[in-house]
């Protein structure tokens, strides 16, 4: 998930390949990133670069889009969120710090990385602390939504969440309205408006950009499943989005509307989508939107923001 500031904090966003074009469906992976403009009142353009925390990964390890120059707190999914890392041990810990204790770029990143991971850790203790009250947390997306709606919505440091979501690679026993992808697809309904709901008044100055690496093939294989297709589709959510709609055109299931008559056809490139966000939301100019998405110029105008 995302927040990004209102006023100019560095954004190093990793470059978007053009490889991939628009989605419908599900694949491997589900990425959701929730972009978020906070209202910095009481602090300085100065004091706000400088803060620890920036990026916040949720996951087993830290995303290639969220490479660069901001330090990034990765922290493990469900239950194992709050679980201390190898590194967290004294020993470790103190012979890294003296392997990497001098002023070039690498042990500075890694000095930024750690401090970043110590503060953000320290809110995620004290908000499960009050929030599970001697109860345990659900399993899967919807208590990894409810822990980082949370830390969005109190920590003004974070501007940036990031999640991967997997098993939607159904080649076998997909299932329809039951099976395993029912059963993925119930525990993201059920998180998204987790998330929601704990961003709080934050939701307003949100956005939610869900989007996956490929789409399924429109027929079903001989394994009762599905395989890797070419069109798909991105979810945007958010309390400035133009909701409640489709956008871009439905070519149809008909044979002879099929990319290669197998999969559903793509009219929207997945850049358009992006485009639209990083302008509308986090007001990006043209010179930045070009470091995200070299020589890129939008075909379709999307009004989805």
């Amino acid at each position: 998930m995302c927040k990004a500031s209102e006023i100019n904090t560095p954004l190093d966003v990793k470059r978007l390949s053009p490889k991939s074009q628009s989605l419908y469906g599900f694949a491997s992976s589900s990425f959701i990133c929730t972009l978020k403009i906070q209202h910095y009142k009481h602090l300085t353009l100065k004091s706000v670069n400088h803060l620890k925390i920036h990026l916040v990964s949720v996951g087993a390890s830290t995303p290639r889009i969220l490479s660069g120059i901001m330090p990034v707190a990765n922290i493990a999914s469900g239950r194992g969120a709050t679980n201390h890392l190898p590194l967290d041990k004294p020993q470790v810990s103190s012979a890294f710090n003296q392997l990497y204790g001098g002023k070039d770029k690498l042990s500075q990143t890694y000095k930024e990385g750690i401090e970043a991971r110590q503060a953000f850790m320290k809110d995620l203790n004290a908000e499960m602390q009050m929030a599970n009250n001697g109860a345990p947390l659900p399993n899967g997306f919807p208590s990894d939504a409810l822990r980082l709606g949370k830390i969005m919505a109190s920590d003004p440091r974070v501007e940036i969440g990031f999640m991967a979501l997997g098993g939607w690679d159904t080649h076998v026993n997909q299932g329809g309205s039951k099976g395993h992808l029912a059963r993925n697809l119930d525990f993201l309904g059920k998180g998204l408006p987790v998330l929601i709901k704990n961003l709080g008044s934050v939701y307003q100055d949100t956005t939610i950009l869900m989007m996956s690496e490929f789409g399924r093939t429109v027929r079903e294989n001989g394994n009762g499943g599905t395989d890797h297709g070419h069109g798909n589709v991105m979810w945007v959510l958010g309390g400035k989005v133009n909701g409640g709609k489709v956008y871009g055109e439905f070519p149809g299931l008909d044979v002879s509307q099929l990319y290669q008559g197998r999969d559903l056809a793509i009219t929207t490139d997945f850049r358009d989508v992006i485009t639209r966000v990083l302008e509308r939301h986090l007001n990006l100019d043209d010179n930045k939107l070009n470091l995200i998405l070299p020589n890129y110029s939008p075909q379709n105008k999307l009004t989805v923001i």
